[in-house]
This record gives C-alpha cells, sequence and structure tokens, in this order.
C-alpha cells in the first residue's frame, strides 16, 4: 500500500519507520523545513514509563483551583472563551475519579513498558544515537505531601511490572550525589532503573536519514490543509508545497500525526478528537560545574519538571522542561515562567549550568484529559490516528509507531490498550472517548 503519513515529528516518523518495515511505500508531510522541528524539538528527553500518573487525577481538581491566576503554575488554565477548552476542561475533571485515574495508569504503563522496549531493540538493531543515557529514572520529593501521594500509584505501577521503587532520601543522593545539596529538604523519592533518557530531536532527525535512506520520501516544507473524503474514504490530502503552489497527494491509507493540529484536520470530517494544545517550555544551558550538574535523568513531581543531561560532541548540556499551560494554540515565550524553571534548577543545583546561556523553547503537546493518546482506526477505513500523546510523545513513540503500523497493515497490535476503533481484551468500559472516531 502507499500509506500517507501526516506529521514528521516523533510519531510522524516512528510510524513510517515501522510501516516500511512492514513493506509499504510511505510518504511523511510536514509543513516544516526539518523533521522533529515542532513539538518533538526540545522536549524534556524522558523515557519515563514510570511517569504514568495522568495529570487528571484525585488530587489535581484543587491544586488547579489553587493554580488559577498564578503565572508560574505548574499547571496553568489561562481560560478562554474557546468551547473547546471548556469541553476538554469538564473532561478532564470526570477522569480525575480513582477508577479511571487507576485504569489511564494500566493504559500508559502497559504503552510505555512496550514502547521501551520497541526502542531498545531498534537501538540494537540500527545502532542509531541521540544523547542517550541508560541510568534510570529518579522522581524526587522535597514535599512530604507530594511523596506520599506518589506511594499507591507507584504500587499500581510496579504491579503492572513497571519497577518504580520507593527509596530514601538517603538513598536517593546515593543514586544521584547532585541531591546532596537539597538533602534536608528531601522527604524521599522513587527510582525506576530501566528507564532511560536521550535527545528526542536527533532522534527524530536520525531515524528520519535511515527512513530516507530506505525509500521512504518526505514531503518537507508542504503546509497540509484539508483531508479529502470520496466515498466514505480519504482520497487525497490537499498541501501547499515549499513553492506556494496547490498538490492533491493521493494514497490508500493515511495516518494522521500531527499532535495538537489533529483535531483540526478530523474535525471536518465528523470525527471529534479530544485534544488540546498543553503548551510546555523548557530550558537549555550549557554545564558550567561538572560536579553540581546531576548524571541521572529526574523528575521534580511537585514542580511538574524533568530534568535530562546531554553529553556529545556538541558539548555538555542541561535539559529541563516541563510545566503545561492552556491557553490555545499560541505559542509565546512567558518570561514569568522560563525564570521559574531556571529559578527552581538554581535551587536544586547551584551553578550547575550557565544561566547566562539559556535558550528558552516552547512546544505545543497535544494532551487528551486522559492522558492516553489516541492510536488506532476511525469511522474512516483508510483514516488512522497516532496522536494525542500529551508529555509522553518520547515515551510512547515507538511502540505508537509499531502499533500503528500493524493496524495499518492490518495485523494486531502485539498490545493489549485501549486502541481506537478497536476493542481492548481487557478492563473495558473505560474506554477513550475518541475510541469511537
Amino acid at each position: 500500500m502507499r500509506v500517507i503519513v501526516l506529521g514528521a515529528g516523533l510519531l510522524g516518523v516512528t510510524s513510517a519507520y515501522f510501516l516500511q518495515q512492514l513493506g509499504h511505500e510511505v510518504t511523511v508531510i510536514d509543513r516544516q523545513g526539518a523533521p522533529g522541528a515542532e513539538t518533538s524539538f526540545a522536549n524534556g528527553g524522558q523515557i519515563s514509563v514510570s511517569h504514568a500518573e495522568p495529570w487528571a487525577n484525585p488530587s489535581a481538581p484543587l491544586k488547579v483551583l489553587q493554580w488559577l491566576g498564578k503565572e508560574d503554575a505548574p499547571l496553568l488554565f489561562r481560560l478562554r472563551a474557546d468551547m473547546r477548552q471548556w469541553l476538554w476542561g469538564l473532561s478532564f475533571l470526570r477522569n480525575c475519579t480513582p477508577a479511571r485515574t487507576r485504569h489511564n495508569i494500566e493504559q500508559i504503563v502497559r504503552l510505555g513498558t512496550y514502547s521501551r522496549d520497541t526502542l531498545q531493540q531498534l537501538r540494537a538493531a540500527t545502532g542509531i544515537a541521540y544523547d542517550q543515557r541508560t541510568q534510570g529514572i529518579l522522581h524526587f520529593y522535597t514535599s512530604q505531601k507530594e511523596f506520599d501521594g506518589a506511594l499507591a500509584p507507584a504500587e499500581q505501577m510496579r504491579a503492572l511490572g513497571c519497577e518504580r521503587q520507593v527509596v530514601s532520601a538517603d538513598e536517593a543522593v546515593r543514586i544521584e550525589p547532585a541531591l546532596a545539596h537539597i538533602r534536608p529538604q528531601l522527604a524521599g523519592a522513587t527510582f525506576t532503573a530501566e528507564d532511560e533518557s536521550g535527545d528526542a530531536n536527533t532522534f527524530t532527525r536520525e531515524l528520519a536519514r535511515l527512513c530516507e535512506a530506505a525509500g521512504v520520501q518526505f514531503r518537507m516544507g508542504h503546509h497540509i490543509t484539508a483531508l479529502r473524503e470520496a466515498g466514505g474514504r480519504i482520497d487525497h490530502v490537499e498541501v501547499t508545497n515549499a513553492d506556494g503552489r496547490f498538490e492533491r497527494v493521493h494514497g490508500d491509507a493515511f495516518v494522521l500525526a500531527m499532535g495538537s493540529f489533529s483535531p483540526l484536520l478530523a474535525q471536518p470530517l465528523g470525527i471529534h478528537l479530544p485534544i488540546y494544545p498543553a503548551k510546555g517550555y523548557s530550558v537549555t544551558m550549557p554545564v558550567k560545574d561538572a560536579a553540581m550538574a546531576h548524571q541521572v535523568s529526574l523528575t521534580d513531581d511537585e514542580y511538574k519538571l524533568v530534568f535530562s543531561r546531554y553529553t556529545s560532541e556538541r558539548g555538555d548540556r542541561l535539559r529541563i522542561a516541563g510545566t503545561a499551560e492552556l491557553n490555545g494554540y499560541q505559542r509565546d515565550l512567558n518570561q514569568v515562567r522560563c525564570d521559574a524553571i531556571v529559578r527552581r534548577v538554581e535551587q536544586l543545583f547551584p551553578g550547575a549550568g550557565d544561566a547566562s546561556q539559556a535558550q528558552f523553547w516552547t512546544g505545543l503537546r497535544p494532551a487528551t484529559p486522559s492522558n492516553v493518546p489516541l492510536i488506532g482506526k476511525t469511522k474512516l477505513p483508510n483514516l488512522f490516528l497516532n496522536t494525542g500523546h500529551g508529555t509522553l510523545g518520547w515515551t510512547h513513540a515507538c511502540g505508537s509507531g509499531k502499533s500503528v503500523a500493524r493496524i495499518v497493515s492490518g495485523l494486531a497490535p502485539e498490545l493489549d490498550f485501549a486502541f481506537t476503533g478497536m476493542p481492548q481484551r481487557s478492563a473495558p468500559g473505560l474506554l477513550p472517548a475518541a475510541s469511537k472516531a
């Protein structure tokens, strides 16, 4: 089959890779000049199966109310006259029940574990390099309340096969000596030795290079304007090319992997995807004092920040990313939020990074209310989804790409997951809303 993949971020490129591996003729279309140039450009770098507790959980409604109007809040709902935002928010609240939270954690852990295994297999097969580190991920807590709240989700994750072990503050410092500076403030930590980190943008571009060498076509600088239906199927996608000329691109199957922009293309087809952009921030700075800088990838759950370190011929860099701002599709840098991230880094690791050379970035994460992504079939038999991964696009990319490639090929996924348009093999009854797509 000729398969057209819409989007050249992590999800689009991994979809293309696995589709080509299954023998399809694949074309990838994206408006940017290079793969991985939007949401996949400067994310937090974690392959984090342990980061499976969704934003929507029983403690979230009170926190969101407390954070309203605070410019530096970890999760900021900037209320707008936007019906999509309000409907998303209502669905978010519905997902805050204990039962839905448990179900969503189960889906996120299953996909994350499968995806991490798939990434490791891909790395072994191709030798792809992307500043990866395989030293695990340490979640640390400077609030006793936050630490106590993490224990039950960590226990559920262990029951699902994610070995997120609870460790003492002293053990946390042993695992990551750079935390010694804040040892008196540490309430405790969890450690997942199997988790990893690496530069998602480098991975995306290197994998795209491998795809191209294998025959995948990349049409970069092409703006996708519409999907056109004929006879109950997608007939073609309309684009304007790099020269501004209008084109129709025909295919046998289409994979929608355009992140936060996926709902805008799907809605005219009568497919309503519960995705809303959650603007995330990241800071990248050179390492200034290697002795103070962390080696292990870290998660600061209280402040909703993740920390990775990239060391290669391009230099020694710290990447700190996180927070979420629900404010439509604008990507303006909010300096208050940027400064809050830098301030937290200085509190935790004083002098580790050169803040005077900090580079700031924002990206629109495609968030579903449940944090469970939308992967699989739609009501149109040749249109498939691989979108809605929120903050876990890097964690879930390889497993999602391999799964959607199998679904497009008429093969059963290797994973028991709430795929859209397909029956789930266990725990039915709480599928994401878009499973009816």
